[in-house]
């Protein structure tokens, strides 16, 4: 049996939960716990519009408010909207953010990105060298992917303690990809030191309980230390508006029509295929499909829109943060997807803003994802086998049809959200996680 058709199968049987922290545990933490001081290690950090970055800078403010003493060292930004410049020394709140000259080569690329994350892994080695022994704990990202190898050499040199925050999972991913093949000597190697790195972590922080199986089942030596933390939403920032009152479905003509969102990337890792059958199915009928973003799949989603000669669909770029609030309420559904056979290697971030928008959700996925128990325990909206696209349109004639009960089914995803996955209820999972590694 194979590693992937065996977590599916535990999946399938376990029907695994993670429960919150409670708030009283993390008070006494604040109380009693050590000071924590912190370095973060992240390729991609606001003006970059990368969710990880995005989603790091909200956690290190929270952090900061909880007391940590923060710095992230960073690169310039690759993917900002207004400049390719950043100030390299900033303070952002409480924290401290210090960025490097890393280049940008063929950032479409593969090829490139991969130049790229290891000149970035380069000079975060060296600003680990001459400030190391500043902190006590270093907290890495998978961004670039090969960079929690710091952390084992942190440990080595100064015996830092590290936590890794594993939002892919490598070579995993390029595997199921067929970027490389699973025996191919690059794999092997990565794997190798995957599981090197994983066990002199202090913790692993992984974003669903079907990505804590696939890593136990690669090192059961590290199951313990596994901690399942979600990705968040900010209830406070994204608030359902009317579309009647929304600015931006204005703009882009969006008010009268029913209107199914795709905001975010549109990578290799999700499915766009059922979308587009989806879209087939619906062109006829007074429905509009809007991507908003980019990604490694975008150039063939237009092409194959074009090719057909759909006219239902539009698609807009990346938004600045300050318009989220409005572009992401400017539909009537919002769509999640992740492709066949990826339902443990990567979690959808743009999940939680979408339940914050109190719009009902759509989720493609396999029968084994940990999405379609959230989204029945939330009863936000529905979940879709991958390639059921016919199931898919029904759903959306039907919400069309019945407005009460796309706003009941909105207004209840809002309520799940502000209940289980605040940046305030996220972060301090996350003090746990770090007070537990000082300690």
């Amino acid at each position: 049996m194979t590693l992937s058709k065996w977590i599916n199968q535990k999946l399938f049987l376990s029907n695994s939960t993670h429960s919150d922290n409670s708030e009283a545990k993390s008070e006494q933490l604040l109380k009693t716990g050590k000071m924590v001081k912190l370095s973060v290690m992240t390729q991609f950090f606001p003006p970059d519009y990368a969710a990880t970055g995005q989603l790091l800078e909200e956690l290190t403010r929270q952090l900061g408010y909880l007391g940590v003493d923060i710095e992230v060292f960073t690169s310039q930004p690759g993917y900002a909207f207004k400049s390719s410049h950043a100030p390299s020394v900033q303070h952002l709140g409480k924290v401290l953010v210090q960025r490097s000259r890393t280049a940008q080569l063929w950032p479409g690329r593969i090829r490139g990105k991969a130049v790229n994350g290891v000149l970035f892994t380069l000079r975060a080695a060296l600003h680990l060298l001459k400030n190391g022994r500043r902190f006590n704990l270093l907290l890495l990202t998978t961004a670039p992917p090969f960079l929690p190898i710091l952390g084992y050499l942190a440990h080595t040199w100064f015996r830092l303690p590290y936590v890794c925050i594993l939002y892919d999972l490598y070579p995993d991913i390029a595997i199921a990809l067929n970027v490389i093949s699973k025996d191919h000597w690059v794999a092997k190697l990565w794997r190798k030191l995957n599981k090197l790195v994983w066990q002199k972590a202090k913790a692993i922080i992984v974003l669903s309980p079907a990505m804590k199986m696939r890593v136990t089942a690669i090192c059961p030596q590290v199951e313990d230390k596994v901690f399942v933390i979600h990705s968040w939403g900010d209830p406070d920032l994204i608030v359902p508006i009317a579309k009647q009152e929304n600015w931006f479905a204005w703009k882009h003509n969006l008010v009268n029509k029913f209107t199914v969102l795709y905001s975010g990337n549109m990578g290799r890792c999700h499915d766009m295929d059922t979308i587009l059958e989806t879209a087939k199915l619906l062109q006829d009928e007074p429905i509009q499909f809007v991507f908003i973003g980019s990604g490694a799949k975008q150039e063939e989603v237009i092409k194959e829109v074009n090719r057909l000669g759909l006219k239902n669909f539009v698609f807009l770029p990346y938004q600045d943060k300050e318009v989220l609030p409005y572009s992401l309420t400017a539909g009537d559904l919002s769509l999640v997807s992740v492709d066949e056979g990826m339902e443990s290697l990567v979690a959808p971030s743009k999940l939680y803003p979408a339940l914050a928008t109190g719009r009902p959700v759509a989720v493609i996925c396999s029968e084994y994802s940990y999405l379609r128990q959230m989204i029945t325990q939330a009863n936000c909206g529905d979940t879709f086998e991958n390639g059921d696209s016919h199931g898919l349109a029904e759903f959306i004639r039907l919400l069309s049809q019945d407005r009460e009960l796309a706003k009941r089914m909105g207004k209840a995803g809002r309520q799940y959200m502000r209940s289980h996955y605040t940046p305030e209820i996220i972060s301090r999972q996350y003090l746990d996680v770090l007070q537990r590694s000082i300690s």
